[in-house]
């Protein structure tokens, strides 16, 4: 059984194919730049160039690609974008225009001149990562699923805080259904709200298997769960550090018991440990992370989580978390870093391959055998695969 699983970051996205033939730590994977970096950077050499651009496709990530958009028109050079594609920027498309990017109906892309540079936006590229397998022998047939994680804030209304919304989405979720896969979905039950995680499942086109996509925070937390410290702890705090956003779960046997999510940009070490204390000991309020310009917190149980006590009760992962490597100011919080399976840069694909054993059950077994139950096992290694 095989599953693709990609995990969509500011940075990077990190590809792994689970093979149930393979040892966990044998399977395929790439760590490759992302797709909002793909496009910033194809922005800033048409910039370059001072040629005109049109975007066109779907909603897609932002950060780079909208630092490039924003840089093109400063530069006074025409840049053009359809709706769909425009709404990465901003579901305001009043916005949008605002930034200096010229929407335009479906009808008036085509009628563009030849010269207009042509860029499709889009986070998922099954062709592409297909392609870049079969260049290694390597090949994507006969999947059992196709798992896809992005960073969705949903659409929020207009005057309202996309931050906010985020916020008021992860609670009805979390008391819902009280666990990290309910950020999970297969195609048919994705919220209306969450137009990033549609726009990956109408980019997907057919793909001859099922698609689960799920949100990319709350992946990497429940991947950093299988690290082999991390598992073996009741209760524990959980913070996945990554390029753009930081976000932390407090976790026992009965479920999430609180979470926080802030730019990782606006903290640093100090402000970070301060935040984490409160999570774990249960006064942090939702105004303290949202008036210092991040997401917001959630506190569900009063119940406090003793951090420092020597029992790595703190599991930090994410591509920055070097930020806890900086001039501590307080050596008691001992985290852990975690690195699931060895790989600290598939956190979030371990998560991914996590909920499908939830979402998609005929998958569950041969996952859970294979060793997302803490388990290794001996399979074949990958020279020896001669199947496809």
């Amino acid at each position: 059984m095989k599953i693709l699983t990609i995990d969509i970051g500011t940075g990077t996205q990190d590809i792994f194919l689970y093979d149930s033939e393979l040892d966990v730590e044998n399977g395929f994977k790439m760590v490759v730049p992302s797709p909002t970096l793909m496009i910033y950077r194809q922005i800033k050499a048409a910039t370059a160039r001072r040629d005109s651009i049109l975007l066109t496709g779907v909603t897609m990530g932002g950060g780079p690609s909208t630092w490039a958009a924003e840089a093109h028109a400063r530069a006074g050079l025409p840049i053009y974008a359809t709706p769909t594609a425009a709404r990465t920027f901003n579901d305001e498309l009043d916005k949008v225009r605002r930034m200096g990017i010229q929407v335009v109906s479906e009808d008036e892309a085509r009628s563009l001149p030849d010269k207009v540079v042509r860029l499709e936006l889009k986070d998922l590229d099954f062709g592409l990562i297909a392609e870049s397998f079969k260049r290694f022998q390597v090949s994507l047939s006969h999947l059992e699923a196709v798992c896809v994680g992005v960073f969705d804030h949903g659409n929020a209304p207009a005057g309202v805080s996309d931050r906010q919304f985020r916020f008021d989405y992860l609670d009805e979720r979390i008391r819902a259904h009280n666990r990290l896969s309910a950020f999970a979905f297969t195609t048919e039950n994705i919220p209306p709200i969450m137009t990033r995680l549609h726009a990956v499942a109408q980019n997907a086109g057919d793909l001859p298997c099922p698609l689960l996509v799920m949100d990319t925070a709350p992946a990497a937390i429940l991947g950093a769960s299988f690290d082999s410290v991390g598992a073996a702890r009741d209760r524990k705090l959980i913070v996945n550090v990554g390029n753009f956003h930081t976000i932390a779960f407090r976790m026992s046997e009965t479920g999430i018991e609180g979470v926080f999510e802030h730019h990782t940009g606006e903290i640093d070490r100090p402000k970070l440990e301060v935040y984490l204390r409160a999570l774990a000991d249960g006064t942090l309020k939702h105004s303290d992370v949202f008036n210092d310009m991040g997401h917001g917190a959630l506190v569900y149980s009063q119940d406090p989580l003793p951090l420092g006590s020597g029992s790595w009760d703190l599991i930090v992962t994410g591509p920055r978390r070097a930020l806890f490597a900086q001039a501590q100011t307080d050596q008691s919080l001992r985290p852990w870093f975690a690195a699931p399976f060895g790989d600290m840069m598939l956190t979030g694909n371990f998560g991914l391959l996590a909920a499908a054993t939830d979402l998609l059950p005929p998958t569950a077994g041969e996952i859970l055998r294979n060793g997302l139950s803490g388990r290794l096992k001996n399979h074949s290694a990958p020279w020896d695969l001669d199947s496809e």
